[in-house]
C-alpha cells in the first residue's frame, strides 16, 4: 500500500467514528499524507448573539482538518496544543474550507498550519496545531 492509500484508509477509519464532525456537517478529503481539507457550511444554529459563527465552531473545523492531517500515518496522534487567530467573521450561509498542511513531522511531534477560508477565498481563521504521536496503530490489524 502506498502512502496516499494509507492516509486515506486512516481518514476513512477516523471518519466512521467521528460523531462530532458528522453533527457539524463537516466533509473531509485527504489529498495527500499530512494534508487534509475539511468543509463546513455555517448553519443558523452555529451563529452566536452577534449573528456570526461561534469561534468555538471555527476551532472545531480547524481541529478536524488538523486531526485528519496528523493521523495519516497509522500512528494515533492527538492535539498537544492549538492556537487560533480569528481574522474576520464567518456568517450564516458561508462555506468554510479548512486546509491543514504539515509543516514538520518528527518521531513524536508534528506541527500543522490550518487556513480556514470562506467561499470568496478570504482568510477567516489561522489555526496552528502541535500533535503528539502515541505509538499506537490507528488501523485495526489485518489477519
Amino acid at each position: 500500500m502506498d502512502e496516499l492509500e494509507l492516509a486515506r484508509q486512516c481518514g476513512d477509519h477516523m471518519w466512521t467514528r467521528d460523531k462530532a464532525s458528522h453533527a457539524l456537517g463537516i466533509e473531509i478529503d485527504v489529498p495527500r499524507p499530512g494534508e487534509a481539507v475539511a468543509v463546513m457550511v455555517v448553519r443558523e444554529d452555529m451563529v452566536n448573539g452577534f449573528d456570526v459563527c461561534h469561534g468555538g465552531l471555527l476551532v472545531a473545523l480547524g481541529d478536524t482538518a488538523f486531526a485528519f492531517a496528523c493521523n495519516a500515518y497509522n500512528d494515533i496522534s492527538v492535539a498537544a496544543s492549538v492556537q487560533s487567530e480569528f481574522l474576520r467573521p464567518a456568517r450564516r450561509g458561508d462555506v468554510l474550507t479548512a486546509r491543514a498542511v504539515e509543516e514538520y513531522r518528527g518521531r513524536k511531534t508534528g506541527y500543522y498550519t490550518v487556513e480556514i477560508r470562506n467561499q470568496d477565498g478570504e482568510l477567516v481563521t489561522l489555526f496552528r496545531g502541535r500533535s503528539a504521536a502515541t505509538g499506537t496503530p490507528l488501523l485495526p490489524s489485518r489477519k
